[in-house]
């Protein structure tokens, strides 16, 4: 199996699991912090839902520099309602596939430079950028997700095992 060939079946596997935490975000609970330091619910479920489109990103620009104006466009988008997440999410997700059906093994060999602060905050191959700015990255942050849901009543989805409320 390609390079290419393992991101998208990764894509896949990881919409899957996003689009059942996603789910169970309950709305107007925007604001939720489970502790003053921690980001608000809905500034943590808009970046779960849109970090599968930081993949296109990846694959047609040579780096991110959070220093650079034209960078805004990527910066976190709040979203108000289930709804817009969703669609945060399948945009994500359509970007994703689309990125990495026109791209080669060859070009994912190849540098991507994260920088902020004038410095280069990270800086490898594409496809280990693509595994752990995104991939790993989205798992840790799906995770939290799932706390926010059970300390705000809502169900918790199985994702890499059985759940106390999907149990038969």
């Amino acid at each position: 199996m390609d390079l290419k060939q393992l991101l998208l079946e990764q894509v896949e596997q990881e919409a899957t699991l996003t689009r059942k935490a996603i789910d169970r975000v309950p709305d107007g609970h925007n604001d939720f912090k489970p502790h003053e330091r921690s980001m608000a619910l809905g500034h943590l479920a808009a970046l779960v839902a849109s970090m599968l489109g930081w993949i296109p990103l990846m694959v047609e620009r040579d780096e991110l520099n959070l220093d650079d104006p034209s960078s805004e466009i990527f910066k976190n988008k709040q979203a108000t309602t289930k709804a817009e997440l969703i669609q945060m999410l399948d945009d994500g997700i359509a970007g994703a596939r689309r990125a990495l059906a026109a791209t080669n093994e060859e070009h994912l060999l190849t540098s991507w430079r994260f920088i902020n602060g004038g410095r280069i905050v990270a800086e490898k191959p594409r496809y280990i950028m693509i595994t752990d700015a995104v991939f790993s990255h989205l798992a840790h942050h799906r995770g939290q997700l799932t706390v926010y849901l059970r300390l705000n009543e809502a169900s918790v989805p199985a994702l890499y095992g059985p759940s106390a409320d999907e149990m038969q």
